[in-house]
């Protein structure tokens, strides 16, 4: 943006400043209007299957609508993200991210449908929501041909879900000149406004696999059975006191084992999750893990002829941070949040915003708007009322951090 003669340039992050602007009129005037395209993205992108590690279609969609909005330097970086850019007159960025993948398997049907207003397919909020309302502020924000100060940076990333580990973030901030650049970001995950997580929660995850030898159910009855030990393990995790502050949790997620009715297994396996609020729980917790598989594991040894052995593989390592309080995104959000009458929650969660908070960078989870349900099951729905009041949200706020530049009489 270049001045006119007898005219300057000022850079305002007020909030009162912003929403006088004529840009603001236009960005409001923008999601109203485009609601019936906004839709029609979110149930095409819904419809493309995007498993964790299988994201690469949906991102492919995403970038020829980046490329359709006139985004900049759209590209895929080498984990799978998706990277677009909007200059401002700042060389630093603020951050706009939603992830690809969703829990529904491969093969699973992502068609989706309608029932008295709502949609309803797996991955419908979270978070084709999410991507929808990535695109929407795009869209919002190309159409006003509004100029900001620092640039933003739109990414869709890979592998939030399960044993994805927040590869895609983690890849992104392993980027020396992004991470240096970074100044703040907004994650996009689900549709709710009313939660916006301000601190990542940690979690661990381990995939837990005991080994024998195996044998006929009959005639090497009285064997090592793998199965035995697994399930005597789940019996005492089960009986591991958690606290409830901090809030701790932990989850066998799931348990395979064996291949015939008839035959003693030669091995079997389960997932376990932990998290908590508090960091000093997590390798507590793990270290509470490994006890009670090795006694496990030593207890059907000696009940039986022949030897189980155990491996414990760390599959997830999410790191816990949070905001400090005087954070300016913090700052903002809540100003946000009391201009336009939404009374939220902030809290915990585990979302792609553990690693910029991790790494020190300001980060905020929150959802698009609207209203969803039933997440990570085949009844996933999505509701579109009230999108409109989550796009204003996200971009009153990004411009607060971005600042907006407007023209002076000098």
């Amino acid at each position: 943006m270049m001045p006119q003669s007898g005219t300057g340039l000022r850079k305002t992050n007020s909030l009162r400043d912003i929403v006088e602007l004529p840009a603001w009129e236009r960005i409001q005037r923008s999601i109203q209007q485009q609601r019936e395209w906004v839709e029609r993205v979110h149930i095409e992108l819904t419809e493309i299957p995007a498993p964790t590690f299988c994201e690469s279609a949906r991102a492919e969609y995403m970038a020829d609508r980046f490329r359709e909005l006139g985004i900049e330097r759209v590209r895929m970086d080498s984990a799978g993200n998706l990277l677009g850019e909007r200059p401002g007159m700042d060389g630093n960025f603020i951050g706009m991210t939603a992830h690809l993948d969703t829990v529904a398997p491969r093969g699973a049907s992502v068609t989706v449908k309608r029932n008295d207003g709502r949609l309803f397919a797996p991955g419908i909020s979270d978070n084709g929501a999410g991507l929808a309302a990535l695109l929407g502020a795009a869209a919002a924000l190309q159409e006003s041909k509004i100029s900001t100060g620092f640039s933003l940076l739109f990414v869709s990333t890979v592998g939030e879900e399960g044993e994805g580990d927040l590869c895609g973030m983690r890849n992104l901030f392993a980027q020396k000149d992004i991470c240096r650049r970074m100044k703040g970001v907004f994650v996009i995950d689900g549709s709710s406004i009313q939660q916006t997580a301000i601190a990542g929660l940690g979690s661990r995850r381990f995939l837990i696999e005991i080994t024998g030898p195996g044998g006929h159910s009959w005639s090497d009855f009285g064997r090592v059975n793998p199965i035995h030990a697994l399930s005597d393990a789940i019996a005492q995790l089960k009986r591991i006191p958690l606290p409830t502050d901090p809030r701790t949790s932990l989850n066998i997620g799931l348990i395979h084992g064996g291949t015939t009715i008839n035959a003693i297994p030669s091995s079997a396996w389960m997932k376990v999750d932990i998290r908590s609020t508090g960091p000093e729980e997590i390798p507590r917790l793990s270290a509470a893990v490994e006890t009670v598989v090795r006694t496990a594991v030593e207890a059907e040894n000696r009940c039986g002829s022949g030897q189980l052995e155990s491996k414990i593989l760390p599959i997830g390592d999410r790191p816990a941070a949070e905001l400090s309080p005087s954070a300016r995104i913090l700052q903002v959000i809540r100003e946000v949040d009391l201009h336009l009458g939404i009374k939220g929650r902030y809290e915990a969660a585990s979302t792609d915003a553990n690693i910029p908070l991790a790494l020190g960078i300001e980060a905020i989870t929150t959802g698009g708007g609207g209203l969803g349900g039933d997440a990570h099951t085949p009844n996933e729905w999505y509701d579109p009322q009230g999108r409109d009041l989550g796009l204003k949200r996200i971009l009153l706020a990004v411009l607060m951090l971005t600042g907006v530049i407007e023209e002076t009489e000098s």
